[in-house]
């Protein structure tokens, strides 16, 4: 709908009189951060100058499908609707590239050091409740080893791999785990040593999301205590794309990964 619009030379503001929207309303329509009204797809369609049934009918479907739940819908009594987009997004996305400092990333955690994290913000929920948060982050896993896997570019902070959440046990499993995760084809994962001192992504934690379509722009995310931010302008998008690169040339190479993380094993024994 971006590439439509842009092409006929129509300003979001004039789309969104169009629709008796906003500007901001079109921006969060081309980013996918709302829903599609059928409705308005068919008004703005019009506007952009496609006419033609055979041009308006498989993006009319798009619509249809986009308004569709999509599997995480169950869990929406737990999903705020900032991260309920990023999860959206990742099931669609083709790369997935993010640097880590804290943590190690979401899609390559245990359960038992999951549900440390989660503790950590949620100590107070209902054991139900942190059930659910682990096992939604654990369904979003099985994208990595099912059909169509994306690819998962990953950078960790050798910080987030000395911080023992759940304990010794624990974080023994999950460097385990990583360990067997970085032999899958589709993931590669580098570690930012200590020893690197200062680096390109020292601002804090991002992802960068990259789709099939040439025609989908790349997302940056970044996630905040209670709220996140969502970047697709290519201006915004490169800046960030310049520095995981950077980021990935100053980290140990992902040739070395499993046998750093054996030695960091012996810390947890």
């Amino acid at each position: 709908m971006r590439r439509l619009r842009t092409a006929r030379g129509i300003s979001r503001e004039d789309a969104g009189y169009e629709i008796r929207a906003s500007h901001a309303k079109i921006s969060r329509l081309e980013l996918g951060q709302v829903s599609f009204k059928e409705r308005d797809v068919a008004d703005l369609l019009t506007l952009y100058g496609v006419t033609a049934e055979e041009e308006r009918e498989p993006l009319l479907a798009l619509a249809r499908q986009a308004n569709t739940p999509g599997w995480w819908h169950k869990y929406s009594g737990i999903l705020p609707h900032w991260f309920e987009v990023y999860v959206g997004l990742e099931e669609a996305a083709a790369i997935i590239r993010t640097y880590e400092i804290q943590f190690i990333p979401g899609l390559l955690q245990t359960e038992e050091y999951s549900r440390a994290v989660i503790m950590l913000a949620h100590s107070g929920a209902p054991a139900e409740e942190i059930d659910r948060r682990v096992a939604l982050r654990m369904a979003r896993q099985k994208r990595l080893t099912g059909p169509g896997a994306p690819k998962l570019w990953a950078a960790v902070d050798e910080a987030a791999l000395r911080r023992p959440l759940g304990g010794p046990n624990a974080m023994r499993a999950q460097l385990e785990h990583l360990i067997e995760m970085a032999t899958l084809p589709n993931v590669t994962l580098q570690i930012v040593s200590f020893n690197q001192g200062g680096h390109a992504a020292a601002g804090g934690p991002f992802s960068i999301l990259r789709f099939t379509s040439p025609e989908l722009p790349d997302i940056v995310y970044l996630e905040q205590l209670t709220s996140a931010l969502y970047f697709d302008k290519p201006e915004e998008t490169e800046h960030y794309m310049q520095v995981m690169d950077r980021l990935c040339i100053e980290a140990l190479p992902a040739s070395s990964t499993t046998q750093y993380l054996g030695t960091l094993l012996k810390d947890f024994t």
